[in-house]
């Protein structure tokens, strides 16, 4: 039976945690918050509330997967629930799903995306990163030349999607889907085709009472599996000692003796990469020599997009309005290409970037009585791509706490909103404003990236930190270390990372 520390209690770190106590070891969970759920939040007034974080569930099986290794059954914690495809609206007045039938070139890229699952869900989502070997073992495999000419990782999202589409929102749909890992479509893999073909045939789920009941229902798992969870409590540094990770250090300098620590931090706050100035690695000095390797390829990345996010408590219902709602920008001349320019400072916002003068704006609105006071209101979550908080380099990002800089911003979404066809400006009861600064103070994730690094870049998958670190006893979890973001490949991080230890 190994001692385990889990630093930081988001889904990441508590399902690896649930898996482990289940393996038979100690395990202790230290939180810097006063409460569980890390990146999946939430906020609750006036009889209004909102997950702050993740509003969508897609691969349910994950979750099935963790309660089944911890010997329970998912469907005995949480109701998960199915709800309609996106709908995604156009400043030409037509509105898509993913799920229609958008003309033969639709369905051989589906066909593609399927094919692109099938030969990288195991050796990329389900096992260890090996870097460029996990290529090089998946080309010499039975099948692999035929594989790697599937996944094609020479070729971006976006002209494997040019390649079989002509119509412009169709190409945005599939754009889309590299937002879901912080990422710009003309630069990420077109591996990340996966995730169309995930959302397609898994759905998309909710929990009745908001996502954040998915974050209770593995706490509450966790510690009945033995593991203490200990949320006010800040971890300051990871000991290490002979050479390998031996415990903790809490803030006021307390300190906890383990064998095996994980880390569910933000990669970058652990090693030390683009931290602002003054904020000390998690990791001590005198392991430099050892992460260097880790460092460099964390700095040779390019930080995934964060998100402005404004939570408004809305008098009356709105018709017509999906539970998930996406409003795209005109797409003609620099269209949805400068959202992405703005948020990576690249094309013609080069060296330096902006808030998205033009964004595509996500709305989630579920009809559920538990997120609002009476049945004449709504609950939105409202969410826009949005360059990372760097007050002190306008290369690296945006100044969030400039004096009045969110709030005139915030007018500037409503405006946006109202321009395409949802104006509620005379409807909201009061809204919170939520920016890439506040989701740093929040979760300690290094300039609010919300995904730690992007997939930005043909070797971005094999830089994205590994689950076992060059600290022999240290252990990396959850979305900014592989396999990636959202909440089923934090899972996968979970499993992965548990396997790594093994039972007691």
């Amino acid at each position: 039976m190994a001692r385990v520390i889990v630093v930081g209690a988001g889904l990441g770190g508590l399902a690896a945690a649930a898996r482990l106590a289940a393996l038979g070891h100690d395990v202790t969970v230290c939180e810097q918050a006063d409460a569980v759920g890390g990146k999946l939040g939430w906020y609750e007034h006036e009889g209004f509330a909102f997950d702050t974080g993740p509003s969508l569930l897609t691969w349910p099986d994950q979750l099935r997967h963790l309660f089944a290794a911890a010997g329970a059954r998912l469907e005995d914690a949480l109701d998960l629930r199915p709800v309609a495809p996106t709908d995604h609206r156009f400043t030409d007045g037509s509105r898509l799903h993913l799920s229609d039938d958008l003309g033969p070139g639709w369905r051989r890229l589906l066909d593609r995306a399927r094919r692109i699952w099938e030969a990288t869900e195991g050796p990329f989502l389900s096992s260890p990163l090996h870097g460029p070997r996990t290529l090089a073992r998946l080309a010499a495999g039975r099948g692999g030349v035929r594989a790697l000419a599937t996944i094609a990782p020479g070729t971006s999202l976006r002209a494997l999607a040019e390649q079989h589409l002509d119509d412009p929102r169709h190409v945005a749909l599939v754009d889309r889907m590299a937002t879901y890992t912080g990422s710009d479509p003309r630069r990420a893999p077109a591996a990340l085709a996966s995730v169309l073909h995930l959302e397609l045939t898994g759905g998309s789920w909710y929990a009745p009472g908001g996502l954040r009941r998915v974050v209770d229902a593995v706490a509450d798992l966790t510690r009945e599996r033995g593991a203490r969870v200990v949320v006010s409590e800040r971890v300051e540094e990871v000991l290490v000692e002979g050479g390998r990770a031996a415990g903790v250090r809490l803030a006021g300098g307390r300190r906890l003796a383990a064998d095996v620590v994980v880390a569910n931090a933000d990669a970058a706050a652990l090693y030390g990469v683009r931290t602002p100035p003054g904020q000390h690695p998690l990791l001590p000095a005198g392991a430099a020599r050892r992460t260097r390797g880790a460092r460099a390829g964390l700095a040779a990345t390019t930080p995934s997009l964060s998100g402005f996010v404004l939570l408004l408590a809305l008098r009356g219902r709105t018709p017509d309005l999906a539970h998930h709602t996406v409003l795209f920008p005109d797409l003609a001349g620099a269209g949805y290409d400068d959202e992405f320019d703005a948020v990576f400072g690249s094309g013609r916002r080069r060296g330096r970037k902006s808030a998205v003068p033009d964004p595509a704006v996500y709305v989630s609105a579920p009809d559920d009585p538990a997120l609002r006071p009476h049945d004449d209101a709504e609950a939105w979550f409202v969410l826009v791509n949005a360059p990372r908080h760097a007050p002190h380099d306008p290369r690296a990002g945006v100044d969030w706490r400039a004096p009045g800089f969110a709030d005139a911003y915030a007018e500037h979404v409503l405006a946006v909103m109202a321009a395409r066809g949802l104006d509620v400006r005379d409807r909201v009861l009061w809204r919170q404003v939520r920016t890439p600064a506040d989701l740093e103070a929040a979760t300690g994730s290094v300039g609010g990236s919300i995904y730690g690094s992007s997939s930005n870049g043909a070797r971005a998958a094999f830089l994205r930190p590994a689950n076992r670190s060059p600290v022999p006893g240290l252990l990396l979890v959850g979305g900014s270390s592989h396999p990636g973001g959202g909440i089923p490949l934090v899972l996968a991080s979970a499993a992965i990372t548990a396997g790594l230890v093994g039972p007691a």
